[in-house]
């Protein structure tokens, strides 16, 4: 596991291709924004080519109040009709930001570093008909493509966040029309009037003519190493991503007023599987090829059908276990739990509890754990590999291949200001044991 440079890890001891109907809504600035459709219509349109996929971590492939509009829990980038993105132009120094033509102008995209209450650089930005920008953040104003709130652990049913870290224009990615697999991330986004303020405190610093900064909270990234589809991948080492594109080690702190060192051996282009921190939420970035060789919903569906082709026997109350096919668990009778301790499978029956713990003791190997209901991993865009689900992360039961879960539990999330966690990918809950999850003894196939 690779050390960061933030604190000590806190964890404890150790596609399906969606569809390409599209409906648009107009911003503010007139360009489109794309929202995937609720019904796909009469299928005349022409389908639109997609760059990737942002993933929310710990989401099990919907939100619990429904995916609708902009908010879901997950965004598929399309290319625009109209090109959207913009580029450096020029900058300036002016000795009142705020009423500066640039930042008074709502057609003008600009960035205002703020250096003291009389002075400030502006960067001004010019319309660049190569890319396409798609903007991420808290906010609900149009110029948010994709609107990201703070992601709690565990049933989200219920939950609440009462102050979020997420900032309401927390990044912005920009993708070569031309070239898809350049998709550039920058940490803020332009607000509704096109801007970008860096207050007086904000980290910030020029290097020769050019000047950059960081975000408060900042917008972290991880590349993988190797292939993120096949199973093989290990992952990296966090990053940030400055407001210019640039990328550094971590701050000794989140918010932390002095920048990480300067890494020049990598970039902010996204990788098929390259994780952004926005301290609140995680997001996993699926490129449109490497979806391609991930599990469509459909295979997922398949390999729980074949599970329970075998007919899961519970040794305790003899009944056929089935493992459902959608998040929702309604029936309890032939709901599938495994012991946490040695990983057999079986139903709900009352043998082997101890009064004092509430943990149960397996009537197959006497091991005395903690029992957890068994369901499976249906956001496809979290498998590494294609395989059966023959493993579980510890404590959630959320199923997923071997490679699936041994990729995640050695994957450390940013958790807090100063630490890290390994977490289930499908419902943020960290994970637990020597391992972070447990492999699956079913009793079928008995016929």
């Amino acid at each position: 596991m690779q050390p960061q440079s933030i604190s000590s890890v806190s964890r404890p001891a150790q596609a399906t291709l969606w569809p390409s109907l599209v409906q648009f809504k107009p911003g503010t600035d007139g360009t489109e924004s794309p929202i995937l459709a609720e019904d796909a219509g009469d299928g005349h349109d022409k389908p639109r080519l997609r760059y990737g996929e942002l993933v929310i971590l710990g989401y099990n492939g919907y939100l619990p109040q429904g995916d609708r509009g902009r908010r879901r829990s997950k965004f598929v980038l399309h290319k625009r009709t109209e090109p959207s993105g913009v580029k450096r132009s020029k900058h300036y120094i002016v000795q009142s930001p705020q009423t500066s033509k640039a930042i008074l102008d709502a057609n003008q995209h600009s960035i205002s570093y703020t250096l003291s209450r009389s002075q400030a650089v502006i960067v001004e930005y010019k319309e660049d008909t190569e890319t396409d920008m798609f903007q991420v953040g808290r906010s609900s104003e149009s110029p948010i493509d994709f609107v990201v709130m703070d992601t709690l652990p565990g049933d989200k049913k219920d939950a609440k966040v009462m102050q979020s870290t997420i900032s309401r224009f927390a990044c912005r990615i920009l993708v070569n029309r031309c070239e898809p697999a350049k998709a550039k991330i920058f940490a803020a986004g332009f607000d509704s009037s096109r801007n970008i303020f860096l207050g007086e405190k904000a980290t910030k610093w020029q290097d020769n003519v050019e000047i950059d900064g960081l975000t408060t909270n900042g917008v972290l990234i991880m590349h993988p190493k190797g292939s993120f589809c096949g199973g093989n991948a290990k992952c990296g080492l966090w990053r940030e991503c400055s407001v210019g594109g640039d990328v550094f080690s971590l701050r000794e702190s989140r918010s932390a007023q002095q920048k990480g060192q300067p890494i020049y051996d990598e970039c902010n282009i996204l990788q098929d599987g390259t994780l952004i921190d926005l301290c609140g939420a995680t997001l996993l970035w699926r490129s449109a090829e490497g979806l391609q060789h991930s599990p469509t919903k459909h295979d997922l569906e398949k390999l729980i059908d074949a599970i329970n082709a075998g007919r899961p026997q519970c040794p305790v109350g003899l009944n056929t276990l089935v493992i459902p096919r959608k998040v929702n668990i309604s029936d309890q009778v032939n709901q599938p739990y495994v012991y946490l301790n040695c990983g057999h499978v079986q139903g709900h029956h009352d043998w082997g509890q101890d009064e004092n713990t509430g943990a149960r003791r397996c009537p197959m190997c006497l091991e005395l754990g903690p029992v957890v209901t068994l369901c499976m991993g249906l956001e496809p865009a979290f498998y590494v590999d294609v395989g059966a689900p023959t493993f579980a992360f510890n404590p959630c039961g959320h199923m997923a291949t071997e490679k699936t879960v041994k990729y995640w539990a050695n994957v450390e999330i940013p958790h807090g200001t100063n630490g890290f966690q390994a977490v289930c990918p499908f419902c943020a809950t960290p994970l637990d044991g020597a391992t972070g999850y447990i492999k699956l003894i079913f009793q079928d196939n008995l016929d």
